[in-house]
């Protein structure tokens, strides 16, 4: 793990993190237990087990399909069974499946990308809801997206723009009950080749041709003309987790390059 760690950030605390096992999940999950909290990793994929490891100390491990309620409700029960409580949740689970012109997704393809993209993160708010107001507040940190505005994943950009209307909406319900709700939205990032690829059926040539479009039309509205790190991405998420942001809530941060999304 690279980047700056902040020693006993999170000490005390008790965070869950979905999509955990890879990419920007996995990044904010380790560095998270590395600041001193309790971490529960949380993914479908079976080897999150050895991500949460990686982490030692106060972190374990949950398997479930949040594309589901009851995925959702048994990982926030769980995290709850485990460590006492929650305090912090972190939604990253989401990604587009294809990349097409929005004239050539089919139905059950557009259906696919709001159950990956959206749905996690709306199943998770509302499990974590009754953890958070028994500790008396907490915070929700949910990863969006600045591709509300790109070309190429309609649906995807939907299910984002529907992430970043669960954190205004949510934000303003839950502010009196000492629950702050936030997000970050990423730009385009580098990562390493994920294990469990989003598209289990394989770019076909026309789709592996308009995601090279994809990526032309990111780094160019990008002010910086690249991609960020992995390491740029977790740090913000992470800040907004922390009672560093305690006057934060109902935002969702651009993290993007100079891309507003």
């Amino acid at each position: 793990m690279s980047g700056a760690v902040f020693a006993g950030r999170f000490s005390g605390k008790t965070l869950v993190v979905t999509g955990a096992a890879q990419g920007i999940g996995r990044a904010v999950a380790l560095r998270a237990a590395a600041e001193g909290g309790r971490v529960l990793f949380v993914d479908r994929a079976e080897f999150v087990a050895d991500v949460a490891a990686e982490a030692g100390g106060d972190a374990a491990s949950f398997v479930a399909d949040l594309e589901t309620w009851d995925g959702a409700d048994a990982a926030m029960r769980h995290a709850a069974d485990s460590f006492g409580g929650i305090d912090i949740l972190i939604n990253n689970v989401g990604g587009a499946i294809r990349m097409r012109p929005f004239a050539r997704f089919e139905p059950a393809q557009i259906d696919a990308e709001i159950r990956r993209s959206l749905m996690p993160t709306l199943y998770c708010c509302h499990a974590v809801l009754p953890h958070l107001l028994a500790r008396g507040g907490g915070t929700i940190v949910n990863v969006s997206s600045n591709a509300t505005r790109g070309i190429h994943r309609v649906p995807y950009s939907a299910a984002k723009g529907g992430v970043n209307a669960i954190t205004q909406s949510l934000a303003m319900e839950m502010a009196g009950h000492n629950i702050r709700v936030v997000a970050t939205a990423p730009g385009g990032t580098e990562a390493p080749p994920r294990r469990v690829p989003r598209n289990a059926q394989g770019d076909n040539a026309d789709e592996k041709a308009w995601m090279a479009e994809v990526v032309a039309q990111v780094k160019q509205s990008a002010l910086m003309h690249r991609y960020a790190t992995i390491e740029e991405q977790a740090a913000p998420i992470l800040f907004l987790a922390s009672d560093e942001a305690s006057y934060i809530t109902g935002t969702v941060l651009p993290v993007a390059g100079g891309d507003t999304g």
